[in-house]
This record gives C-alpha cells, structure tokens and sequence, in this order.
C-alpha cells in the first residue's frame, strides 16, 4: 500500500507496471513457485496478473537475457532444465557468494535487522513441520535474503539473485525423500546455527554455516533427481 504524505493524502505509486511484473516473476523464480520446465504464456500470465500482455513481454525479454526463461518456437518462453553438471556449478557460485554475503551482513546487522532474521528463520522452521514444500521455499528465500541483503553491496546481491533465478526452481526437488514428513528436512537446514552465529557476530562461522546449508542442499537434490543430459 501506498505511504501517507504530510497532507494526509495517498502517495501515488510510481513504480511502472512492467517493472512490478519483472519483479513479480523474479520473486516466483527465486522462491521455487515455478517449476523446472513450466510453459509461461504472455497472455495466461497478464490474465491471472490483471495486465495487458505488453509489460509481461517485456519482463519475459529481461529474463531471456538472464537465463532465467528460455524462447519456445511458438513465442512462449519455459522454465529452463539443467544438467546435473550446470547445477554444480551454480552451486559453487552460491557457496562464494552467499557465503560472503553472510560474512559481511554479519558486521553490519542491527537490533531491527536482527529481530527480522529471528523471525524469519522462526518461520522457515515452522514452514518445514507444517509441511508444504511452496512454503518452505517462500520462508527459506524470505530468510536468507533478509541476510544477504544486510551486506552493503549491492553488486553481490544482484549476483546472487541472478544465480538463484536460475536454480530456485530446482530447488523444489529438496521435498523429494521427505513426502512422508518435511521436518526430516531441518537435518539438512543449518539457519539456526546461521543466526546464532550471526548473534555472536562471528562472520566467519555465519559463512561456513550459509555454506553448509546450500551444499547440503545441493547434495541431497543431486542423490534424488534424475537430471536431464542436455546438449551445450
């Protein structure tokens, strides 16, 4: 909602339709709501958005160029596939980045940022014993990037949602071995060590426990899922 000027009038919102559409799907590729392979429509998706085809066109052209979408021939565009081999390396551009940017938010957080990182990291343990794995994934991107975006530079965030464009959908694939009970998930989820070590401001061990958190990950989708072999 819109801010309150000093008039007492609604602050018009200035921000342009497109770029509310970009974002939109940019938070639903990172948070895993779409899936590995999904066929997106221009005119499907600016129904359900209550827009005109244009801005939603224009936001599947900036996500081409990211490699967050891929062209169909009948001019829709498809969450992408990957090998096996190309998740491993977006991994390891993770475990730099994230890493990193968990070091350096940890000298920079404060009593509010700290306070939203609880709750957040609350909420993501909450998220896996209810369940749903949409969740999980929602409180998971919530949590990490109420983090990364504490680190100061605004490079390495814009690095790392590029990244995570690319894999989140993929990371629906964590639910897979849990179908029965998600909390078994938390056994490979260290966000609690990331924030107790965040409270004792050591960087250093705030690194290492992101790091563990995205390779374990990493690990457990890799022994699950039977990636496709796609040519280069």
């Amino acid at each position: 909602m819109a801010d309150k000027t000093r008039f007492g009038l609604t602050a018009l919102d200035t921000v342009p339709l497109h770029e509310k559409v970009y974002l939109e799907l940019v938070r639903a590729l990172m948070s895993g709501q779409l899936q590995p392979g999904q066929k997106l429509t221009s005119r499907k998706l600016a129904k359900e958005l209550g827009t005109s085809d244009m801005p939603v066109r224009s936001a599947f052209m900036r996500l081409q160029a990211l490699r967050a979408l891929s062209p169909m021939p009948n001019g829709s565009v498809e969450v992408p596939l990957i090998s096996a081999d190309r998740f491993q390396q977006l991994t390891a551009v993770r475990t730099v980045l994230e890493g990193t940017a968990t070091e350096l938010a940890t000298k920079r957080i404060n009593g509010n940022n700290l306070r939203a990182i609880r709750r957040h990291c609350a909420e993501l343990t909450e998220a896996a014993r209810d369940g749903g794995i949409e969740n999980y994934l929602r409180k998971n991107y919530d949590f990490k990037f109420s983090i990364y975006r504490r680190c100061g530079n605004e490079q390495m965030i814009f690095l790392i949602e590029t990244v995570w464009m690319q894999v989140g959908p993929f990371l629906r694939n964590l639910h897979i071995g849990f179908e029965d009970d998600l909390a078994g998930i938390l056994r490979i989820d260290y966000h609690e060590e990331v924030v107790a070590a965040i409270e004792a401001g050591d960087g250093e061990r705030a690194r290492a426990a992101i790091v563990r958190d995205i390779a374990e990950g990493a690990s457990h989708i890799l022994g699950q899922v039977k990636f496709p072999e796609l040519r280069r």
